[in-house]
């Protein structure tokens, strides 16, 4: 059998070590990855080996050569033009293979049972065999999804918390029939998880999932590649050793000296070559590469030194990765996690901090402290987006020179000289953050028209009443965290980005593929006039004006002194509305959860005491809203939820509305009444807004906890105009909110949280997919178990931000649900426990 090693891989996010260095090549204990796979393939008795190549392809031809020295026969086939793709560079050597065959990802370390995984595929007659593993989580691979018998039923590709239906995942490894590289096309970039493998799905050919036991790192990023190094070195994993084992724990080349009061603690590894200076101090986890001197008196904790570096007396490296031919000169530190390129030169004394990484061929002065990354930029993150955009604590996360990187990354997704909407809530920190990400926008190129301090849902508006715009961000503190930022980023339509677009912004973050224009392209910056005139028509296009100014309601608004509150009493003014507006005055400081619901009870009062027809509290900068009918008592959450559904059903019947999937039944009990229709999505801002936008026939999409959308206003949440819409209906349907309220389906809806450690998530909703009949499973976001009967179910979803699972329980029988939900709590209670022991 023929082996495909896939070797053309250039592995950004393990850069400074691949910037003269194809992945492949990196070293693990002291030997290349792609030497350590073909040791792999050798002992299941695969000598044949066809590597795939494109980046620095002679860096692997030189060292492997024909293979004779290392018991196997090489071949190479270089991807001339451009990169082919997993599947693409395969179909590129079709000609040479006529069998069975297997390929193997050059960037992995393994000890999987090959043979035990090729004689699966023969016995079942298998097209492709996928070999798989089970990971704590499974976020950054490929989730695979088979049934009893092994076979694939359906694919993943790295998922969001919420989509995680199994720990199952794809490791890179196949066994291919060769005909199923007639379904790929000729000299095009192609993939095997999102092309060929789906296709084959598809056509069904028979396709298999091998879950194999044994040990398995994907080697995509550096805490993985120092994790391989010490799984190594604990014999976690199985690999051939380099050098001779001297006691328990120690390994050491020929022709090293170690000074007899050196002091070496298992296990660790120190190569070909070597000198190990007095009273040197080599703690366990330690690797040394080949020609490699230390200094007397250096204390190494850990780190992962490479070929040809020399260390210097009393030098300090904890944890860190030196790469080849690098000098630590006296009194030098690496401290944890930071990694040193190759040549460079590190100043005695000098230090770099925790997490930074300095590219090849860099000189770091005497004496210097280095805190950021050479030449630019802050400590390396592995993400930045999370549910809602980029959060963190204030000025503490989320600080100026965070953000001028964070715009200049966004900035270089984008054509140079496009123009980007800036927009921000009214505090100071926001001011600050906000002309922080306007420079970074402007140093690559872009231009910015700052709509400075006004709600979002202006923002969202002017996105698609400005000219040849392509994106816009508004800064503002987080709804209900007071102490933190959020920063999000909308597309030319006023959409919340895409995954594919964050994953863009990050790939130029973290790779620092900036781009730096001349001086003669840097972006400008302008202050467009008329922003609420342009809301305004749009408002007024889109609300019946004459049933607003000829209601007799008299409505109480609390803006929570945010910007709000400045723009919406003129609007409600403009159309002679009555309204008594309450805490409109622009505030500094950020609104506790506390303060807001002693706020809301002062508005309960109001509303009563002056026999308003009802009242409203307008929160999240414009977004949120909760309405308090006339008694004073306030309407939120599921209830909020089904009134908006049920007052627009009235006014549009045989309509639809889009809710996310945790929204109560009582959606689906209103639609039926009105002939109308429910689309549920993902439990984000950005699955509620595409599906609101991509359907003509919506009216309404969101939910009580996120806003609600009149898509065809703009495509973001807007509270102010869903006051004027309410007002609107209210006043043509001749109802109150507590007729309303009254005529609302007796739905019981109750919800819990669980604590859940991130490696678990995976783990447990597979357990959950696998121990529930198909027929009663929905798996738009989460784990929902239904009964096709009723309206019965109970969603249990991950939380995408913090360790947590959250459990719904949603039914017309409130034992039912008091049932479920105490069930479904000791269930998962006890898989967690059981995972944990």
């Amino acid at each position: 059998m023929r082996a495909v090693l896939m070797a053309g891989g250039s592995g950004t996010r393990l850069r400074p070590l691949t910037c003269d260095l194809p992945k492949p090549m990196v070293p693990v204990l002291n030997r290349p990855i792609a030497e350590h796979i073909i040791n792999l393939l050798k002992r299941h008795n695969i000598t044949e080996v066809i590597a795939t190549l494109y980046y620095l392809p002679d860096v692997m031809r030189d060292y492997f050569q024909d293979g004779s020295d290392f018991g196997v026969q090489m071949t190479y086939a270089v991807e001339e033009e451009q990169p082919l793709g997993t599947a693409g560079c395969v179909k590129n050597i079709q000609q040479w293979l006529d069998d069975t065959f297997i390929t193997i990802s050059g960037d992995a370390i393994t000890d999987f049972d090959l043979q035990a995984a090729i004689a699966f595929h023969r016995e079942k007659k298998s097209k492709a065999t996928l070999i798989l593993t089970r990971v704590p989580n499974p976020v950054e691979f490929g989730v695979v999804i088979t049934n009893r018998d092994g076979k694939i039923e359906r694919f993943l590709e790295k998922p969001s918390l919420s989509e995680i239906f199994s720990d199952t995942v794809n490791t890179g490894t196949y066994i291919l029939e060769p005909e199923i590289l007639d379904y790929l096309p000729e000299n095009q970039e192609s993939d095997f998880s999102k092309d060929l493998f789906p296709l084959l799905l598809e056509k069904e050919e028979p396709m298999y999932g091998y879950v194999a036991e044994g040990y398995w790192c994907d080697v995509g990023h550096l805490e993985a590649y120092r994790e391989a190094q010490y799984d190594g070195l604990d014999q976690k994993v199985k690999l051939d050793f380099p050098y001779k084992q001297k006691s328990a724990g120690i390994w050491i080349g020929n022709n090293t000296y170690v000074d007899p009061s050196a002091v070496i603690e298992a296990p660790a590894m120190i190569g070909d070559n070597c000198r190990i200076g007095a009273r040197v101090k080599i703690e366990a986890g330690t690797v040394i590469g080949d020609n490699v001197t230390v200094g007397s008196d250096a204390n190494l904790k850990r780190p992962i030194i490479w070929n040809g570096a020399t260390v210097g007396d009393e030098a300090h490296l904890r944890a860190c990765i030196i790469c080849r031919g690098t000098r630590m000169d006296r009194r030098s530190q690496a401290l944890e996690g930071s990694v040193v390129g190759s040549l460079s030169i590190v100043g005695e004394e000098a230090q770099i901090a925790p997490g930074v990484r300095v590219w090849p061929s860099k000189r770091i002065e005497s004496g210097a402290i280095l805190n950021i990354n050479l030449i630019w930029g802050n400590t390396a993150q592995r993400n930045l987006f999370g549910q809602r955009g980029v959060s963190g604590l204030a000025n503490i996360d989320l600080t100026p020179e965070f953000v001028v990187k964070l715009g200049a990354s966004y900035g270089s997704t984008l054509k140079l000289d496009s123009t980007v909407i800036v927009s921000r809530d009214q505090r100071s920190v926001s001011r600050m953050i906000g002309r922080a990400i306007i420079s970074g926008l402007m140093s690559a190129g872009i231009n910015v028209q700052n709509l400075e301090a006004t709600a979002i849902p202006i923002s969202r508006t002017m996105m698609t009443h400005m000219i040849d715009v392509s994106g816009g961000i508004h800064i503002r503190l987080e709804p209900n965290r007071p102490d933190y930022l959020l920063i999000e980023f909308f597309d030319e339509r006023g959409i919340s980005i895409s995954k594919s677009q964050e994953k863009k912004i990050e790939g130029a973050y973290f790779k620092e593929d900036l781009r730096r224009v001349s001086v003669q392209e840097i972006g400008s910056v302008s202050y467009p006039s008329g922003i609420l005139d342009t809301y305004s028509r749009t408002f007024e296009k889109y609300v019946n004006i004459e049933a607003v100014r000829n209601s007799s309601s008299k409505i109480v608004i609390d803006y929570m002194y945010a910007v709000a509150g400045a723009i919406l009493p003129q609007l409600l003014a403009k159309f002679g509305c009555d309204a008594v507006v309450l805490n409109a005055s622009l505030k500094e400081t950020a609104i506790s959860a506390t303060q807001k619901e002693v706020l809301l009870d002062q508005l309960g009062q109001v509303v009563e005491a002056l026999k308003a027809n009802f009242g409203v509290q307008v929160s999240a900068n414009g977004e949120q809203l909760i309405l308090v009918d006339e008694a004073g008592l306030p309407i939120r959450d599921e209830a909020l939820t089904a009134l908006m559904v049920n007052t627009v059903f009235t006014a549009h019947p045989r309509s639809t509305v889009v809710v996310p999937v945790h929204a109560s039944s009582a959606v689906e009990e209103i639609a039926r009444r009105h002939d109308g229709k429910v689309i549920r999505t993902k439990v984000n801002p950005t699955a509620l807004m595409a599906a609101s936008q991509n359907n003509p026939h919506v009216v309404l999409g969101g939910s009580s906890d996120m806003g609600f959308i009149f898509p065809q206003l703009h495509p973001g949440f807007d509270a102010m105009f869903s006051i004027a819409k309410l007002i609107e209906m209210l006043t043509i349907q001749e109802r109150s909110l507590a007729d309303i309220r009254h005529d609302l389906p007796n739905i019981y809806y109750k919800s819990c949280s669980l604590r859940c450690p991130w490696k678990v998530k995976g783990s447990l909703m597979r357990y959950l997919v696998e121990t529930h009949p198909t027929e009663n499973l929905e798996l738009i976001d989460g784990v929902k178990i239904i009964n096709p009967q009723n309206d019965n179910w109970v969603l249990i979803l991950p939380d995408a931000g913090e360790p947590l699972i959250h459990i719904y329980a949603n039914s017309s029988d409130r034992y039912w649900v008091d049932r479920q939900l105490a069930e479904y709590r000791q269930r998962i209670q006890s898989f967690i426990d059981r995972e944990q022991s």
